[in-house]
């Protein structure tokens, strides 16, 4: 499937997608995230998610949305490049953009059967998760690739630009 037909503006343009997806009986897994410059971290991250079921669903945050969660530096690539990149993995289905700071109301019209974080959170801690479960899904933290974030590639790239 072309990259560019995985790609919805809103939850409402995902809709009918994921009606077909439910019609079919298929598991849906969704993750959430910035997902700013992409690393091996995330494609570990989102291939080992995507094997939890049979439709893996990124919900990116919006450029604004990252601006309010990470600061005015951010992001660095806009949200038109950054689905763009999500959607290009295999294992990615569908990459749906939301403008809010979390991801509940998109979580609340998808109600996954899986929802997946890393274990740098707490189940308790993870946004939609009480949702999930009240619908008979379930949630999952998986481990991450150590050494890897966006953060620290871009102080790795801060601090290389000040020895040149």
């Amino acid at each position: 499937m072309n990259s560019q037909n995985k790609i919805y503006q809103s939850y409402p343009s995902f809709d009918s997608r994921l009606k077909e997806w439910r019609q079919s009986g298929l598991n849906i897994i969704f993750t959430n995230g910035c997902f700013d410059l992409l690393h091996l971290g995330h494609v570990d991250y989102l291939e080992r998610a995507r094997s939890l079921g049979d439709k893996l669903i990124v919900g990116l945050n919006s450029d604004s949305s990252v601006k309010s969660i990470k600061g005015e530096s951010r992001p660095i690539n806009d949200e038109s490049i950054r689905m763009r990149m999500i959607a290009a993995l295999e294992c990615v289905d569908a990459v749906v953009l939301f403008q809010e700071d979390t991801p509940l109301i998109l979580i609340q019209n998808i109600l996954p059967s899986v929802l997946v974080k890393g274990k740098d959170y707490d189940i308790s801690n993870i946004v939609g998760a009480d949702v999930v479960i009240a619908n008979g899904g379930r949630v999952e933290t998986l481990e991450l690739v150590e050494g890897y974030s966006t953060t620290k590639l871009i102080e790795t790239i801060q601090n290389k630009k000040g020895t040149e």
